[in-house]
């Protein structure tokens, strides 16, 4: 490809794990305003769960969530105490125990808790829920501590799919991360939830980080095929040091370019195509078999997924729920969420209501990060009202297209091409409202429009 091309549009815009974004959401939606809107979930309706475990043994210096580093167990104990505290009192604000579809440990790290912290996590959620008998329970883990009392734990509580972080197997990349995880700890751990009857694996992959080279990503695609995974993340690493302070310890003189980002993520994705697993969206990749490689994929704060409930729940520090009303996302420090859940109050700080522009443009967003086309069918069924104005907005795209990105497409305006399947984020910037409203100044009637195609972001 062009490297004019790929400079054009490599510019960052988020990553549409929603709409609007996090940075957007504001104070206007309170603990009190999601103690209304739980209020309302439909008494035996399906819903999804989040649980967020912020605490790692150690912290890996290219990482961007929400976690801190802890070697004493006191902290995750007394955290422990505090999020089952908040799983009941959530339930409490339920009309009845609706059923669980989906439910999602992530972290930070959840096996920095024991194999009886688990175990006592996992019956708080099923007393205080229905855990559907078909429901997917997913866990994220760092292979380097996993035990097999661990993985049996997890397996015990329900989990049938375990995500496991790998980034790069590559040692010289691994020490300049901070993240030294040789090929045997993934495997063993991959292994060990496969015994404890976890049958469904998903390896997370990262490009972009300092010493790899389209070769060395190469490399750790084959590790990573050895290991027969049935999903495959390929994300890229986002250097943000003036948000994200460890990030500093990070050698930039040693971050892959632009140009170099983008040979590495195609030629891990035209292997692992080669290798037979089916492409999802911008950078999962499922074996044909996996439910993630059928139609009506979706996209949450966990990336791609088959989760289709209305409803997402948001369990400890941090984590961020969606409602029929709108989004709403607990305090992040773990300190004041401990306190606002000892005082017997929900931990929400921050929301966003949504509107009806806001579902309009979600669905589009959302179309085009999960299927690549534009639903112009679905839009006019669904916000008759909007529907022509964002037709528009679709036509000036495709006028505006001078890279081969877009296609017309009599069904649904344009779709996507593979050529222009690497910057669908940068296509997608163009139906979001928000671009360029400050993240810090409210949401509101005054947004304005997206900025061009060309100036926006990408890989």
């Amino acid at each position: 490809m062009d490297e004019c091309l790929i400079e054009r549009h490599a510019k960052p815009v988020p990553r549409y794990t929603s709409y609007p974004t996090a940075p957007h959401f504001s104070a206007d939606v309170d603990a009190n305003r999601y103690e209304a809107w739980l209020a309302t979930v439909p008494a035996g309706g399906r819903i999804s769960l989040y649980v967020h475990i912020p605490y790692c043994d150690q912290l890996c210096w290219y990482c961007g969530c929400n976690t801190k580093a802890t070697q004493q167990h006191a902290p995750v104990a007394r955290y422990l105490d505090s999020l089952i505290a908040e799983i009941e009192h959530v339930a409490r604000h339920l009309p009845r125990r609706p059923v669980v579809s989906h439910l999602h440990f992530g972290g930070g790290s959840p096996n920095v808790l024991d194999p009886g912290e688990i175990e006592r996590l996992g019956a708080a959620l099923a007393s205080a829920f229905e855990i559907g008998h078909d429901a997917e329970v997913a866990v994220e883990v760092d292979p380097r501590r996993l035990s097999p009392e661990q993985a049996r734990a997890f397996a015990a509580i329900g989990v049938n799919r375990v995500s496991v972080g790998v980034q790069d197997f590559a040692p010289a990349v691994q020490a300049a991360i901070g993240r030294l995880q040789p090929f045997e700890a993934t495997e063993t751990a991959i292994r060990l939830f496969r015994e404890a009857g976890a049958g469904s694996v998903n390896v997370d992959l990262v490009y972009g980080l300092p010493h790899q080279t389209t070769a060395s990503v190469l490399e750790t695609i084959e590790q990573t095929l050895a290991l027969s995974p049935d999903r495959v993340a390929l994300f890229g690493y986002a250097h943000l040091p003036e948000r994200i302070v460890h990030q500093r310890l990070i050698d930039e003189t040693a971050l892959p370019g632009p140009v170099e980002r983008f040979a590495q993520a195609s030629a891990a994705a035209d292997r692992l195509v080669e290798a037979g697993y089916v492409r999802v969206g911008l950078d999962h990749f499922a074996k044909p078999t996996d439910p993630l490689a059928r139609p009506g994929v979706k996209r949450n704060f966990q990336g791609y997924t088959t989760d289709d409930a209305g409803i997402l729940i948001g369990f400890g520090a941090s984590a961020i729920g969606r409602l029929p009303q709108g989004f709403v996302q607990n305090t992040v420090a773990s300190g004041d969420y401990e306190r606002r859940i000892g005082e017997g109050q929900l931990a929400v700080v921050r929301g966003k209501a949504l509107d009806t522009e806001d579902r309009a443009r979600g669905m589009v967003i959302e179309a085009l990060m999960c299927d690549l086309v534009f639903p112009a069918s679905a839009l006019k069924r669904e916000f008759p009202g909007l529907a022509d104005r964002l037709v528009a907005e679709a036509n000036q795209i495709l006028a505006d297209d001078e890279d081969g990105l877009l296609a017309a497409d009599d069904q649904n305006v344009f779709h996507v091409t593979e050529s222009g399947r690497p910057f669908v984020r940068t296509i997608a910037s163009r139906f979001d409202a928000y671009m360029s409203i400050a993240p810090a100044a409210p949401a509101g009637p005054g947004r304005k429009a997206a900025a061009p195609l060309r100036h926006s972001a990408g890989v």
